[in-house]
This record gives C-alpha cells, sequence and structure tokens, in this order.
C-alpha cells in the first residue's frame, strides 16, 4: 500500500505554517523537500566519519571513502548503468551538461578550425536555459527540434536538422515547464543512425520514474539530487565509457590526475578523470539515502501516485472560468502543470497563492524559447512529489477559485 501519511511524517518541513496556514508545496520540479532519512544520514557522516576521501590510509577517510564509492554504485544501479566507471559525480544537472559541452569542445576544436564553420547541437524547443548556455557558451550552434502547440516533437523536422556539422543531439527526458515526456528512446535511434551521440537531461525524469540508460541507449544522462529528495549542490552525469575515454578532462587539480610533473600531466582513470578536487562525498551519502528511500517507496507507485493527482489536478482546475493549462492535451505528462488564468498575471496569481499557503512556482521556469514559442511571458507552474495529495490540489484549486473572483 502507498501510505501517504507515513510518507508525510518522513518530511518535518510540510507539517509547518506559512502565514498561519498549512503549507501545501507543490514547487517540487524546482527542488523537492528532504526526508528526515537523507539529513539523518548526512549528520551521521559529519559526526563520526568526516574525512577526505581516497587519499588517507586512517580510518575515518576510508570509511568516507567506503560510503563515497558505495554512492556511486547506488546511483550506477539506480540507473542501471553498465559499471561505476561511467558515474561522474557533478554540482548537478547544470554542471554535467556543461561538463559535456567544454569537454566536447576541446575535443572537436582541431577539427572546428578546419570546418571554418560551427558545429552544431540539437535540441528541443522545450529546453531549460541549462541545455542552451552551456552549448552557446562553448561555440556550438543550437538548432531547436519544432513543436505542435501541444508540446509534440516533430519527428520530420528533427530529421531534417541533421547535418555534416551535426555533433550532438542534448534533450530534456522531461519538459519542467509542460511535463510532457519526450519520446527520447525514438529520438536516439534517429540520432544513431545518423552517427550523432545523444545526451538526455533527466531532471525532470529521474525523480518520477525508473531510468534505464542502457534500454535508452542514450550516451549521456544527467540529473540532480536536489530535484529528487536528495542534498543540494550534488548530481550525476553518466557517459558511456568509450565517450569518457575520448573526452578531455573538464578541470584540473587534484584527484584528477595519474602523474604531474612541471612538463606534463597524465591523468587519471575514469570516473576520477572527471572529479577534480574535493568531492562532496558527505552530499553523495545523502543521494544514495534519497535514492535508497525512493525505492523503498517504490517508482512504480511514485510514478502511479503523481500520475493520478496531475490527472486530478488538470480536472479541477479546467473547472475555472479562464483557465489555460499548456500542453493539456498532450499524450504524456508527468506532475507538473502549467497554467494561466485569462486577465491575470501569472506574479500575481503566484503572489496571491502564496499568502494562502501555497507555494508554486512562477515566471518563465529557465525556458524563455519556450515562452516565445508560446507567445506567452511567463505561467504559474504546480509541480508534484510523492508526498503531495489530492487534499493539496483542492486546496489550490479552491484558492484558484478565490483568485479568480477577485479579479
Amino acid at each position: 500500500m502507498y501510505d501517504i501519511q507515513q510518507i508525510r511524517r518522513d518530511f518535518p518541513i510540510l507539517s509547518r505554517s506559512v502565514y498561519n496556514r498549512p503549507l501545501v508545496y507543490l514547487d517540487n520540479a524546482a527542488t523537492t523537500q528532504k526526508p528526515r532519512q537523507v539529513v539523518d544520514a548526512m549528520t551521521e557522516e559529519y559526526y563520526n566519519a568526516n574525512a577526505n576521501v581516497h587519499r588517507g590510509v586512517h580510518y575515518l577517510s576510508q570509511r568516507a571513502t567506503d560510503l563515497h564509492e558505495a554512492a556511486r554504485e547506488a546511483v550506477r544501479d539506480f540507473i542501471n548503468a553498465g559499471k561505476t566507471e561511467e558515474i561522474v559525480f557533478t554540482r548537478g544537472t547544470t554542471e554535467s551538461i556543461n561538463l559535456v559541452a567544454s569537454s566536447l569542445a576541446k575535443l572537436l576544436k582541431a577539427d572546428e578550425a578546419a570546418a571554418q564553420q560551427p558545429f552544431e547541437v540539437i535540441v528541443s524547443t522545450m529546453e531549460h536555459h541549462s541545455n542552451i548556455v552551456p552549448w552557446q557558451m562553448n561555440g556550438f550552434r543550437v538548432r531547436p527540434i519544432p513543436m505542435t502547440d501541444d508540446g509534440q516533437l516533430l519527428p520530420d523536422q528533427y530529421e531534417q536538422l541533421f547535418n555534416e556539422r551535426t555533433r550532438l543531439v542534448s534533450v530534456a527526458h522531461v519538459s519542467n515547464v509542460l511535463g510532457v515526456v519526450n519520446p527520447v528512446e525514438e529520438l536516439i535511434r534517429t540520432a544513431h543512425s545518423h552517427g550523432v551521440p545523444v545526451l538526455v537531461d533527466g531532471a525532470q525524469s529521474a525523480p518520477h520514474f525508473a531510468i534505464d540508460v542502457q534500454r535508452l541507449g542514450c550516451d549521456f544522462f544527467a540529473f540532480s539530487g536536489h530535484k529528487m529528495y536528495g542534498p543540494t549542490g550534488i548530481g550525476v552525469l553518466y557517459g558511456r565509457e568509450e565517450w569518457l575515454d575520448r573526452l578531455p578532462p573538464y578541470q584540473g587539480g587534484g584527484e584528477m590526475i595519474e602523474k604531474v610533473s612541471f612538463e606534463r600531466t597524465t591523468f587519471n582513470q575514469l570516473p576520477y578523470k572527471f572529479e577534480a578536487g574535493t568531492p562532496d562525498y558527505v552530499a553523495t551519502h545523502g543521494l544514495a539515502t534519497a535514492i535508497h528511500y525512493l525505492q523503498s517507496v517504490g517508482l512504480s507507485a511514485v510514478n502511479r501516485h503523481e500520475q493520478e493527482l496531475t490527472d486530478y489536478c488538470r480536472q479541477r482546475l479546467m473547472q475555472i472560468e479562464g483557465m489555460e493549462i499548456y500542453a493539456n492535451d498532450s499524450p504524456t505528462h508527468d506532475a507538473v502543470v502549467s497554467f494561466n488564468i485569462r486577465g491575470i498575471h501569472h506574479l500575481d496569481i503566484g503572489t496571491l497563492l502564496d499568502r494562502l499557503g501555497i507555494a508554486v512556482r512562477t515566471g518563465h521556469h529557465c525556458a524563455q524559447p519556450l515562452m516565445d514559442r508560446l507567445h506567452i511571458l511567463g505561467t504559474v507552474r504546480a509541480s508534484f512529489a510523492l508526498y503531495n495529495t489530492r487534499e493539496e490540489v483542492d486546496r489550490l484549486a479552491e484558492s484558484l477559485q478565490r483568485v479568480a473572483g477577485m479579479f
């Protein structure tokens, strides 16, 4: 059974009040709350096993190293990677994408100079800025896959984007604005038929349903700990071993080296080649604990619960006059409902909901090109997690009805 009350007891912040009203937290696509198990695990390590990893022969260092590498194995198992060497710890999805962008640009530098034109990366129209800006900063031309009004990518037009300068496809698994689940397996098959590798931004998918990178066939997969009940400042880049071997290091420093002299440096084996400096080894333990928490609840049960909430929310909100839900007709959506109410600015809606104890996200959600495509400035976004309830959806709908009446 899915014991929602027991789950909610694991998250102490959910019992607090905001402006003398019970908190309804619906900003999970931005960051999730943390269960006491994660906080306790990190506190326990700080108090009993805090020492720098990989570098010490003493007990505390070895214990911290064991926890850190156990976290790597937990991640490998969570996404079904082939080996732990393919798991690189980063600060989050953003850094993971920046790592690939920077390293790939270095790898292609000589070829690009000869080509006289910039290499290209194919993305989708609905990408987060963190999957647009790093490519531009590293000299790539970004080419977006067009989409329909309900957020469906157009496969024929996608196919036409490939040319001799295409070097990567980088797409969101799930849109952080629309909640649309993109057909990444099909996108990957098409890219591979052109000999082009694929990076999948899994920031909005890893918390909600099971990921199998081997089944997907992607070459890279990135996600963040803080969006899946883990600590902030920790994330993961999965990369196929053959690609990680080819790419040069992202940063230089300690840990990522094999041998250093004033004349030259040779680099460490995978995955440490990409992990310069002291890692946040306590956060990796927190991430592993969050993964184990998700697995104990069951990702299929989490997905089923969140889908029911999302469908219920869409049904309730569509009863409000002037309501527009974006990508409402999409056949696939996951844990996100973005909307506007005609005649009311999204920031006003978010501010008034806040005074009623309801936390939602407003604005362009770091997806300005998508806002341009939809011909709007921003939306109100309600996003769900494993601890949200139908009663909270009712609170949202009733509060929105009240807000609409005020205008």
